[in-house]
């Protein structure tokens, strides 16, 4: 008989998150969802953010429904988001506040802004990502030009999948699909371009390590 494994994932997608429970065999993969929750921003201090906390509550409810769902070892759990969004740890690894979800109007202006700093061409082709005034790059700019308490505490810039598994395990890095759509990777090196972030005066000091998809990252905490 075929050797079976069993792995979680969490899926944060833009309406609704959920938690499925993976069976991978030599030939097969069957999938079943366990737990499924809403996922919308939420108004704070007069702008959208992700309500983290009830989140994680949720995302450790499915894991622990998964887990007995699975009947035996659970050979690895992934967190998956859509690209953009970022929390912002202080120096004792404690979420600052709330992160601002991509649908926030802070962003608006700030790709014109950015070109008055580096030309859009420059930026292109140091990052080859498509010009969305949601980018990471254009919301960090928003919190510099609005002299963001939040920023000037952080000691590290986390996405928000990573952030997800940052709370599951202790560990922080930057999943490499997720830190390609920030717009301050360098697509020729994968690592984060100092020459963008210079230009915008945006700190580099905060970017956490560019993992692969699929790394072992650490052990359940």
């Amino acid at each position: 008989m075929a050797e079976i494994k069993k792995y979680i994932a969490v899926d944060l997608g833009a309406e609704s998150g959920r938690v499925m429970l993976g069976s991978v065999s030599a030939r097969k993969l069957v999938l079943e969802e366990i737990h499924r929750f809403d996922n919308g921003p939420i108004e704070e201090h007069g702008s959208l953010r992700w309500d983290f906390d009830r989140l994680f509550y949720e995302v450790k409810t499915g894991i622990s429904k998964a887990t007995r769902a699975a009947g035996a070892q659970v050979w690895g759990i992934g967190v998956d988001s859509w690209g953009v969004d970022f929390g912002l740890l202080d120096v004792d690894g404690k979420l600052i506040e709330n992160p601002f979800h991509y649908r926030d109007s802070r962003t608006n202006g700030m790709k014109e802004r950015a070109f008055e700093m580096m030309s859009k061409r420059d930026i292109y082709e140091n990052t080859g990502v498509q010009f969305l005034q949601f980018n990471s790059v254009y919301q960090l700019l928003a919190m510099r030009l609005n002299n963001s308490i939040a920023l000037a505490k952080a000691a590290n810039l986390i996405f928000i999948a990573d952030l997800f598994s940052y709370y599951l395990c202790g560990k922080i890095f930057a999943e490499y699909s997720l830190a390609s759509t920030s717009q301050f990777m360098d697509m020729r090196t994968s690592q984060w371009s100092k020459d963008v972030l210079d230009k915008l005066s945006l700190p580099i000091d905060i970017m956490p390590k560019i993992v692969s998809p699929g790394t072992i990252v650490g052990q359940l905490a």
